[in-house]
């Protein structure tokens, strides 16, 4: 008993000392990531992990229920899609054909109205919120230094960074985007309690504008000027501007770094459900227009949704862009394969959620399970 009392005494100590050094080192954030993620089973952030962060709540207006197709669930999922769904742990694949939901299904225990993380996906969001912004006379153009709003971006190469460079993910900053080392920026932001001061302290270390690198920091210091030129939280901004307007069925929770700080983690982590995410799809699809009104600009669509660099045709604004069997695709993504896979020519929009991806050997790497999720949907339909 007394050899127990003793161990368990040094491990207190240690245990003690371990939490000092943490905090010495400004590695505390470490101790959020322990009790929400690892101690749980996870070496990354997964679905409903929103459920041990602060968040905030982002209310609906009249909802506006997805009418069913005449054909609705009258096709069963192939054997492809069974396997790629059980393979990466899918929980929600939906098919809207045509503005009407042709086939849906879920999986491992969800629902049509779960709650799950959107994690990438947000960054679609934050850009349509700059379109918006940028109607509304918030923001002057795509062009606009993004030292207009933030001075800590003034000097050198940073004063020539505009808001345009950061939702093409063009910001010539030195993000890492790593998201399963403990001590990476990235993991940093999505524990730390006080995410501008994370992100505030990046460098521009090449010339912004000049060529594409994924980098969710930049969509988070968008979301700062975003808050800076309305004069609003951005959650609040996304419930006037889209999630009211677009008739979500379900209020949803946006992740914010802490009570005290409020700042939303713009670079992922809205809390929703497949139907509701695909509304911003059809919103894309539909050219700014809901229901005969003009919510954002058309020519801000078409820039987001047309590649930036030659080099990189796989990103434009706030949208990843995929080509397939002579068919183009634009998507809104999220880092376990969450998907708003949309065609315009097919009047098509697909939505994949679910617990895991194939691996990629870099960031944003379209990998072979994006192409089933859209190939096995044109069979199910009767257009392969």
């Amino acid at each position: 008993m007394k050899l127990i009392k003793k161990l368990f005494k040094w491990l207190v100590i240690l245990i003690g000392l371990l939490i000092i050094v943490l905090y010495i080192t400004d590695t505390d954030y470490l101790i959020k990531a322990v009790r929400t993620i690892y101690l749980k089973g996870h070496t990354t952030a997964y679905l409903e992990d929103y459920k041990h962060f602060d968040n905030q709540n982002i209310e609906v207006g009249t909802p506006q229920p997805w009418p069913h197709h005449k054909d609705y669930n009258t096709t069963k999922e192939t054997k492809e899609l069974i396997d790629v769904n059980n393979k990466w742990g899918t929980i929600a694949y939906v098919i809207i054909k045509n503005d009407s939901v042709w086939f849906e299904n879920y999986y491992d225990g969800f629902g049509e109205n779960s709650k799950s993380n959107s994690f990438s996906m947000a960054k679609s969001y934050v850009s349509a919120m700059l379109g918006k912004a940028i109607m509304q006379g918030y923001i002057k153009n795509l062009d606009q230094p993004v030292c207009d709003f933030l001075p800590e971006f003034c000097e050198g190469k940073a004063a020539k960074m505009t808001v345009g460079d950061l939702s093409s993910m063009a910001s010539g900053t030195n993000w890492d985007e790593a998201y399963y080392s403990p001590l990476s920026i990235t993991t940093r932001a999505y524990f730390d309690d006080d995410l501008a001061k994370v992100v505030l302290g990046l460098k521009v270390i090449e010339e912004p504008g000049q060529a594409f690198k994924y980098a969710s920091g930049d969509t988070q210091l968008l979301a700062m000027v975003i808050e800076k030129a309305t004069g609003k939280k951005l959650y609040k901004y996304l419930e006037e501007t889209f999630w009211k307007p677009l008739g979500s069925v379900n209020e949803t929770l946006w992740q914010v770094d802490s009570e005290a700080e409020d700042l939303v983690k713009a670079y992922c982590c809205i809390a929703s459900n497949a139907k509701d995410f695909a509304r911003l799809g059809k919103l894309y699809k539909d050219h700014g227009k809901w229901k005969g009104k003009q919510l954002l600009d058309s020519t801000f669509i078409e820039t987001s949704i047309t590649p930036r660099f030659p080099e990189s045709p796989e990103y434009g604004y706030g949208w990843w862009l995929y080509h397939k069997n002579g068919k183009d695709f634009f998507l809104m993504r999220g880092h376990l394969g969450q998907m708003v896979i949309v065609n315009r020519a097919d009047n098509l929009i697909i939505v994949r959620l679910g617990h895991k991806r194939a691996p990629q050997t870099h960031a944003g790497e379209f990998t072979a399970d994006v192409g089933t999720y859209i190939s096995e949907a044109y069979k199910m339909i009767g257009d392969d």
